[in-house]
């Protein structure tokens, strides 16, 4: 088994009070990083209950990790702003930013609201763009920036117009960022999931999990480590050649 080691590298992870978002800020803690929890204060107070959980979770953890949570609208240009740099006064600067922040707000084209196609972009998208915008100002020289897209932005699936349209966009941005930052020796990379069980997989519907099983050849769903695994790789030392890319973790559906 690798076992990664992040000692003195500070890491963000965007909406990481659950999901996936926790999971891969859960592996990070556990290879010592200092990590900064980020959390959207969700009008009922959802998820910053949860964000305050996984951060007690992660300060009992054998590597002690520091843990900073931050509540930020990742729609919102001048909170994402406000947040890089709270995070440069309180860490110093950042190693690592992981762009994960995301909603899905399913339906076909023709029933789709205008409402739900910009919820879904401000976020996916335009949340992405804000983080990456002020996070590269504040990211060390020799970072890492890992997006996680979805095999939606490189496939499609029947009623994510929004969704694939974002992810797609996600990917399209890691490919002009990874030019960019080359200077740096900063890396962009794309992870683009399948279907990863999570609560936001209990939004599908049962029929169509089960057809999306069938086109598995692994033969199940991912899990939040699935994810962690490749997110850390891309994050380390060894992958330092290795920017512009987007790695699939589908258990082969694609």
């Amino acid at each position: 088994m690798i076992s990664y080691s992040f000692p003195g590298k500070v890491v963000l992870v965007t909406g990481s009070s659950r999901g996936i978002g926790a999971g891969v800020l859960s592996a990070f803690a556990k290879a010592g990083a200092t990590c900064v929890l980020h959390y959207w204060n969700d009008p009922a107070g959802e998820n910053r209950k949860d964000a305050e959980a996984l951060a007690t979770q992660l300060r009992a953890l054998s590597s002690a990790p520091q843990v900073h949570l931050f509540a930020a609208d990742v729609r919102n240009a001048a909170e994402i702003e406000s947040l890089m740099r709270q995070v440069k006064e309180k860490c110093g600067g950042l190693d690592v930013l992981v762009n994960n922040a995301g909603i899905i707000r399913d339906r076909t084209l023709k029933k789709m609201t205008l409402d739900e196609w910009h919820a879904v972009i401000q976020t996916n998208l335009d949340g992405v763009f804000h983080c990456c915008k002020y996070g590269t100002e504040i990211l060390r020289d020799g970072g890492r920036i890992v997006s996680i897209a979805s095999v939606a932005g490189l496939i499609g699936f029947h009623g994510q117009t929004n969704y694939a349209a974002a992810k797609a966009g996600v990917i399209g941005m890691t490919r002009v960022l990874a030019k960019e930052l080359a200077r740096r020796q900063i890396t962009a990379n794309a992870i683009a999931p399948g279907m990863i069980n999570t609560a936001m997989m209990g939004e599908v519907k049962p029929e169509m999990l089960a057809e999306y099983l069938k086109m598995i050849p692994a033969g199940r769903f991912g899990t939040t480590d699935d994810i962690a695994n490749a997110v850390l790789f891309l994050s380390s030392e060894e992958s330092g050649y290795i920017t512009g890319q987007v790695l699939p973790v589908t258990g082969g559906w694609v």
